[in-house]
């Protein structure tokens, strides 16, 4: 059964650094696009709403294997993987306030597989989320 379980989540003060961690399993990381998303922590929206708030991080290409960021965390964020653990992190750094979130791992295990990006759209799988805090 297809699963990805997410954890590394935390309160740290701005400048501080976490590391998450994303176990999947009933699937090889290596042959499928996984992603990092941020999704806004508004407890008031409806599924569908907080959904469309889900921001795309990271990603491996499956095209060529690079690592792919977003803007906004372009210098401070890494995207790695164990492929023997069939685990996907992501390291932050010099986390900012507007980092706040719950971050959670997705991967397109669905066809037509595109390849990876920082769009929602193109994930099929996604786990439960972890919660990131930053104070300033």
């Amino acid at each position: 059964q297809l699963q990805l379980v997410e954890s590394g989540g935390g309160s740290v003060d701005s400048g501080g650094s976490l590391t998450l961690s994303c176990v999947a399993s009933g699937f090889n990381v290596d042959k499928f696009a996984v992603a990092w998303f941020r999704q806004a922590p508004d407890e008031n929206l409806d599924r569908t709403a907080r959904f469309n708030t889900r921001k795309g991080v990271a990603y491996f290409s499956t095209r060529d294997g690079s690592a792919n960021y977003d803007d906004s965390v372009k210098g401070r964020f890494t995207i790695s993987k164990d492929s023997s653990k069939n685990t996907v992190y992501l390291q932050m750094n010099n986390l900012k306030p507007e980092d706040t979130g719950v971050y959670l791992c997705a991967a397109d295990t669905a066809l037509p597989h595109y390849g990876g990006s920082l769009h929602r759209l193109e994930y099929d799988a996604w786990g439960q989320g972890t919660q990131v805090s930053v104070s300033s």
